[in-house]
């Protein structure tokens, strides 16, 4: 299930938002017994992108969002974003 999820995650950014690089990690086992776990797993997401210069924070979050919009209450429950640029990368 866990392998599922992180593959359409990851096939819906590589889509939506073209990434130099990539990294997800799903940190679900930490939440445990927690009440939304059931709706979907918890996890991270490091993305480098082109699409995110000259945004600001917020609209990196919400590019994310959206290219991420029908994972959330089946994938995905909670998401902790690292967006950048590639010169932020560095």
């Amino acid at each position: 299930m866990t392998a599922e999820r992180i593959g359409r995650i990851r096939e819906a950014l590589e889509r939506e938002l073209a990434p130099l690089q990539l990294d997800i990690v799903d940190d679900s086992a930490k939440h445990a017994g927690h009440a939304g776990a059931r709706e979907g797993g918890h996890f991270r997401v490091r993305l480098v992108a082109e699409a995110f210069r000259g945004k600001s924070r917020i609209e990196r979050h919400r590019l994310v969002f959206a290219a991420l919009e029908g994972a959330f209450g089946r994938d995905i429950h909670a998401l902790n974003i690292e967006a950048r640029t590639p010169e932020e990368n560095s």
